[in-house]
């Protein structure tokens, strides 16, 4: 069971998500609407800007790169039933897409997009994700008024690779931070429940923890490489201090959702309005330790826990149990339940079956299980 002092840890970072910084769709199996996004490509790498050793060609990098990207970096204004809000985006195609966080525009009446050199229009909603915490407004302009910025591989994210943020911070729009990536796989908490009837809640994984300063209003806007491509979204900090006005403050723990995941989400998005997770039917431990493991009777501390199997859903229909210890999924080995969220999510949809390695009562067992839908929003 999990500890109060873990629930009120995630509640904490529910609040932030929020507050702190801003303020699915019917398919076959895995396959995904085709809708283009800038891609990763040769021509696409700004020249120069890795590779610089002395301080002034880092800083000749770090000014052409925020001169080639700042234009499709754009302030949302947003007028709410509770008052006006404010937040960051970007441009992904010249058809006049932007991608934001789902929080920054949740509830919005009415969404203004302000560029960097002034121009101004009103945006419509396009899409949302409430898991992701993403979402897609669209704006009517020239397409050669919109420079889309580039998707890069998070896959390839390192810990300790430079960093930038772009954004919106407290209404200064356009603001550039550096940084490292802190971390990897990181997670937080979506904005729905786990039909459970308790207080579980859905995660998200494949975040990327970054010490660059994000502070309220960078929510929605990109965390690039040192090339200029985005490899996450801002999305939220970890903070316990706070301005006179109630500002959580940044305190160099950042969150960014992963560009593959971006990749992988919005494309849904443009084409139906939402996304449509694949769904175990499980409540899960993240991490082991050694007296819990004991507890439970387990040899090991590496793998996802079973601690509820959800009645009705995939993982009942195909077998699991209360207690049973997954290891790999599909031949890949599971080392957390963050691990097994990944890999769902970058790999597997609604309808594809997927193969689970799991140990009960000390013994290795495969079970086929057929996934289903997440649930959209349950409390119940």
């Amino acid at each position: 069971m999990k500890s109060t002092k873990r629930l009120s840890g995630l509640l904490v970072i529910n609040l932030l998500i929020i507050s702190a910084l801003a303020c699915q769709f019917a398919s076959q199996g895995s396959q995904q609407p085709q809708v283009t996004i800038t891609p990763n490509t040769d021509d696409a790498v700004m020249p120069g800007i890795i590779g610089s050793s002395d301080l002034a060609g880092q800083q000749d990098a770090l000014v052409s790169l925020y001169q080639a990207v700042s234009q499709g970096v754009v302030s949302l204004q947003l007028d709410t039933p509770i008052g006006p809000k404010q937040g960051s985006g970007f441009v992904i195609d010249t058809e006049g897409h932007i991608v934001t966080n789902y929080h920054v525009v949740e509830r919005a009446t009415y969404i203004e997009v302000v560029f960097q050199d002034g121009t101004r229009a009103e945006a419509i909603m396009v899409g949302s994700d409430r898991d992701s915490d993403l979402a897609v407004v669209d704006v009517e302009l020239p397409a050669e008024q919109l420079v889309p910025l580039v998707m890069g591989d998070s896959d390839r994210v390192q810990v300790g690779q430079l960093v930038i943020a772009i954004g919106n911070p407290f209404g200064l729009g356009g603001s550039m931070s550096t940084g490292i990536v802190s971390n990897l796989a990181r997670t937080l908490p979506s904005l729905s429940s786990i039909p459970t009837g308790g207080e579980d809640i859905f995660s998200v994984g494949d975040l990327i923890q970054t010490d660059a300063a994000i502070n309220p209003g960078n929510s929605g806007g990109p965390l690039l490489n040192l090339n200029g491509e985005v490899i996450g979204v801002n999305r939220a900090i970890r903070t316990f201090y706070f301005s006179i006005d109630s500002n959580t403050l940044s305190t160099g723990i950042g969150f960014a959702i992963s560009a593959n995941v971006v990749k992988r989400i919005v494309p849904a998005l443009i084409a139906h309005g939402q996304y449509e997770y694949p769904y175990l039917g499980v409540a899960s431990i993240t991490e082991l330790d050694l007296t819990t493991a004991q507890e439970f009777g387990l040899d090991r501390t590496v793998g996802a826990y079973i601690r509820q199997v959800i009645a009705g859903g995939p993982a009942e229909d195909a077998g699991l149990q209360k207690g049973d210890l997954i290891i790999g999924v599909d031949g890949n080995e599971v080392s957390s339940s963050t691990d097994l969220a990944a890999y769902l999510l970058a790999n597997t949809g609604p309808g594809d079956v997927i193969t689970l390695t799991l140990l009960r009562q000390g013994e290795e067992v495969n079970l086929e299980l057929l996934l289903g839908t997440r649930p959209e929003d349950c409390s119940c």
